[in-house]
């Protein structure tokens, strides 16, 4: 998701597409919080 949102938020960028650029932000970010916040009580982290 992390890899996604960033393939979109350079794309978006370059091509000057708001709604892309957007959406990248979006995925960017709550791939970061999911993948640093433990879902269901769970201690692993993978960093």
């Amino acid at each position: 998701m992390i890899v996604l949102g960033l393939v979109l938020l350079i794309i978006g960028l370059v091509a000057s597409i708001p709604i892309l650029t957007t959406i990248g932000a979006i995925l960017l970010v709550v791939g970061l919080v999911l993948n640093l916040v433990p879902i269901g009580g769970s201690t692993r982290r993978v960093f």
